[in-house]
């Protein structure tokens, strides 16, 4: 005969019966713990500490004042006080402004060695300093060579100081952070925004050694995880739709979507067609989920 004959699911005594099994030893092996849900187990997973870009990285405003880095393209424009100096005249005429007493000396990378070249003033330092400060060096060197020389150095596209934007629920970018600091809601709407469902949607910040996850409604609807993002920071737009498995003596076993940002287990009930009628034992239902070991210690002491 049939060793098994089939079930819509296991029967609420065989569930507390294989809470424990026996070892070679004689003794008992947990392979789960059986919790009564009550309200204060509730309140107390609701209580938990949860993931929290805030505490990961802090929130702090880059400076207003950013400084150049290695791979930004610069432009320099030098003015003379008068004509017939070293950029009066016509030194390149598809180039450099022919003919007055300025000169505009094309964009060009700051090199691996952090400098870029201005003619008459060889190689210049120019990482990990303001624009104001390198103008202030150019004049400097510039100085008995050309007619009171005034320098403007421009950073036309800070490469430097941009952030990653990746994942499945964002165009692929990386974006030059402004001036004044980005949000990370600010990066992702210049990216062309998210593409997945909010709720399905997790927010992953990676900086340096560190990355932190947490669901993109947190960001919504916390601001404080609305925090600013740096240079080079990478942030991944993750698509996960949250989802549950119902079986047992049910009007529907299967998995099913929350569609929501979160579920009672009324709704979770409803959603998969209520109890049957006629096999369903009310008085067991039970939630299977994975919590760390110290949750369960807390819960089962």
């Amino acid at each position: 005969g049939c060793t098994y004959l089939p079930a819509a699911g296991p029967t609420a005594s065989a569930i507390q019966a294989g809470a424990e099994v026996a070892t070679a030893d004689g003794g008992l092996l947990a392979r789960y713990e059986i919790i009564d849900v009550t309200p204060s187990v509730v309140e107390s997973l609701r209580g938990r500490p949860l993931d929290s870009l805030l505490a990961s990285f802090g929130d702090h405003r880059p400076s207003s004042e950013p400084v150049i880095g290695i791979g930004d393209m610069v432009s320099v424009s030098i003015w003379e006080a008068g004509s017939g100096g070293l950029f009066s005249g016509p030194l390149v005429a598809d180039r450099f402004s022919a003919g007055s007493k300025s000169a505009l000396i094309p964009e060009q990378p700051v090199g691996r060695d952090g400098a870029i070249s201005v003619p008459y003033a060889g190689r210049i330092k120019v990482a990990g300093r303001r624009t104001q400060d390198v103008q202030a060096l150019i004049e400097n060197e510039l100085a008995g060579k050309a007619i009171q020389p005034q320098v403007l150095v421009s950073v036309t596209r800070p490469i430097s100081q941009a952030v990653t934007v990746t994942g499945e629920g964002a165009a692929g970018a990386r974006l030059p952070l402004s001036g004044h600091g980005d949000r990370i809601l600010d990066v992702i709407a210049a990216a062309g925004g998210n593409r997945a469902p909010v709720n399905e949607t997790f927010v992953r910040l990676s900086r340096g050694p560190v990355t932190a996850t947490v669901p993109l409604t947190t960001v919504v609807s916390n601001p404080k995880e609305n925090i600013y993002l740096r240079p080079n920071d990478v942030l991944t737009l993750v698509r996960d739709p949250q989802t549950f498995i119902a079986v047992g003596a049910l009007g529907n076993s299967t998995e099913l979507p929350f569609q929501a940002d979160g579920i009672t287990l009324a709704q979770a009930l409803a959603k998969a067609r209520g109890l049957s009628d006629f096999a369903a034992d009310p008085a067991g239902t039970f939630i299977f989920r994975f919590e760390p070991a110290s949750v369960v210690r807390r819960l089962s002491p």
